[in-house]
């Protein structure tokens, strides 16, 4: 019998390169609460763990109180929910692995901290082509990553055995994630962190190009 196989995919900083509009967002938010914006550079490090991190990053340090972050959340959402597409592509090389891997019969899936709303908007606005077996952001009452329980349920999803799941990714979130739920990992270099960062984590491999990640399916 066949056995079901499945490639997990990060969203931000791996598929797509959202950090423009993510850091437009941001500041956005930071500006209407007249608090000083913060540089693309550094928005690229506050994100990986979803929007409160995000924005609890960004904050002025005397700031970072929840009471503030339920004020700017607001704005954050108003900008980014009418603007996520403006600047965001996918990388290059990212439609053609998916495609490929379509054709061979692999599941794909996607397990983003970004927000279900504008996951789902994103991967149908960019992959239309593409048959998820699941595409999952951060819902209410499911634990973020480096959680495994969103891992864990598309393994419930897609039949796939965690030794024939390879969970792609480009940040120490996403090494964490992988590695908590028991499944083999690659990380990218071309997203939101270093090779150095990733490297770290002793993944199971190591991708600087898409064209390399078919080979790492067993």
């Amino acid at each position: 019998m066949k056995e079901e196989r499945v490639v997990i995919f990060d969203l931000d900083g791996t598929l797509l390169d959202t950090i423009a509009d993510l850091a437009a967002a941001a500041n956005a938010a930071l500006r209407a609460l007249r608090f000083p914006a913060r540089s693309q550079a550094e928005c690229q490090s506050f994100v990986g763990n979803g929007v409160n991190k995000l924005l609890e990053r960004a904050l002025p340090p005397e700031h970072k109180t929840a009471s503030d972050l339920e004020k700017i959340r607001p704005a954050f959402f108003d900008y980014y929910d009418h603007h996520l597409t403006d600047f965001t592509k996918p990388y290059p090389g990212m439609p053609e692995l998916l495609q490929t891997l379509q054709n061979r019969g692999i599941q794909l899936a996607v397990a983003s901290n970004k927000y279900q709303s504008a996951t789902e908007r994103l991967v149908k606005h960019f992959f239309p082509q593409i048959s998820f077996v699941a595409v999952l952001g951060q819902r209410e009452g499911i634990p973020v990553k480096p959680d495994p329980a969103i891992v864990n349920e598309i393994l419930l999803l897609s039949g796939a055995g965690r030794e024939f799941t390879l969970y792609v990714g480009d940040s120490d979130v996403d090494m964490q994630t992988a590695k908590n739920a028991g499944v083999r990992v690659c990380g990218v270099t071309w997203g939101f962190r270093t090779r150095d960062v990733l490297a770290a984590y002793r993944p199971d491999f190591l991708a600087d190009s898409p064209e390399q990640i078919p080979n790492m399916i067993l």
